[in-house]
């Protein structure tokens, strides 16, 4: 019930700040919309760039054979793992999209299940940030940024399988 009044009261909050300090409060959110806008379409073309790049990956089967190759290698991890560990970096919604079929196939609480949750929680869409937020803000030397993200990620992904294996194995 008083969730319901939340949005509406922080409304008022805001409308009756606006007069009493005198703001045009419609002409404010005018302001903040057509930024709004600006700023879509200055990040628009790297996310459309960045989708299809996952897409053509994940369509190409390129993806599933990388997986496929380290799932060969170390066998106690489902390709399915990989495959969610290869797309991390790029896509935190491929990544979930990859999860929620290892949690359909395989289960939650199965190893796999497990080792996908902590996963997601130990890494970041590094390239997805650095492509879509640097590219937005003009940063061109993003070098040192990429390096220290991936390797985040390695150690966080790497973690992620030594405390799976540690804890739940």
């Amino acid at each position: 019930m008083v969730t319901n009044l939340i949005l509406p009261l922080f409304i008022f909050l805001i409308l009756v700040v606006s007069l009493i300090k005198k703001i045009d409060s419609y002409s404010a959110f005018l302001k903040g919309v057509k930024e709004g806008f600006l700023l879509f379409n200055d990040v628009f073309g790297s996310m459309l760039s960045m989708m299809f790049a996952i897409n053509l990956l994940r369509m190409s089967g390129l993806l599933d054979f990388i997986a496929n190759i380290f799932a060969s290698s170390i066998l106690k991890i489902e390709p399915s793992l990989w495959a969610m560990m290869l797309f991390r970096p790029f896509s935190g919604t491929a990544s979930l999209a990859i999860m929620i079929d290892i949690f359909k196939y395989l289960g939650v609480d199965s190893f796999s299940g497990i080792m996908a949750s902590i996963i997601q929680g130990s890494t970041d869409t590094t390239l997805y940030v650095i492509t879509l937020y640097f590219g937005c803000v003009g940063v061109k030397k993003i070098k040192n940024s990429m390096a220290i993200g991936l390797i985040s990620d390695i150690v966080g992904i790497s973690m992620a399988i030594l405390l799976t294996f540690l804890f739940f194995s």
